[in-house]
């Protein structure tokens, strides 16, 4: 069985929505795009290359768009974006000239591509993926990076639909430049007044 992994940026107040740049996603009148820049700093950088190394990758359709238009062209940044297997969950799409990219249609693909051998599965961006993943327990592990500011509003990681579970943390650091990076496994169920672990 493999295992899903969630990791995203995201501000002190929950946004998650367009770390990367101005024009990256402006839905609901987004304003703040590029909100991760003035954070970079010699340790980030080393907890970003490890990340950046090749593995496989489960997108939703709209990040899916976004890094179709721009990684093919930067190969040196993130190798592994390109090379790596990428399954995309879409009810629209069906084919890309991007290599290594299939395309899923329901929770219930993304049940039977979890349970199938192969390589752990990362997901980076794709909010709304995320919720749905949340909500239907496919979350195995999750790597955050909490940046010390507060946007008010935006995509967040924790919307409606998030089931209670219990997470160990299992690694964490704070950078010079303040941003909190901790990664957190899935540990149990949570009853009633207590918590199953």
């Amino acid at each position: 069985m493999r295992k899903i992994t969630v990791l995203t940026m995201v501000t002190l107040d929950g946004v998650m929505q367009a770390p990367g740049g101005p024009e990256e996603d402006t839905s609901g009148g987004f304003k703040y795009g590029g909100w991760t820049a003035s954070y970079g700093d010699e340790v980030f950088g080393k907890i970003m290359e490890e990340e950046l190394k090749p593995a496989e990758y489960l997108l939703g359709r709209k990040t899916f768009e976004i890094f179709e238009s721009y990684w093919p062209q930067h190969a040196d940044f993130w190798p592994g974006i390109n090379d790596g297997a990428k399954y995309v969950l879409s009810e629209s799409r069906e084919k890309s000239d991007w290599k290594n990219t299939s395309f899923l249609k329901s929770v219930a693909e993304i049940e039977k591509l979890k349970k199938s051998e192969g390589a752990d599965i990362q997901v980076w961006g794709s909010s709304e993926l995320i919720q749905l993943l949340l909500k239907n327990d496919l979350v195995d592990e999750l790597r955050l990076k909490i940046y010390p500011l507060t946007l008010g509003h935006g995509k967040k990681l924790f919307e409606n639909g998030t089931i209670p579970a219990a997470l160990t943390l299992t690694e964490s650091v704070v950078t010079p430049s303040g941003v909190i990076v901790v990664n957190y496994k899935r540990a149990g169920e949570v009853k009633t007044g207590s918590i199953e672990v």
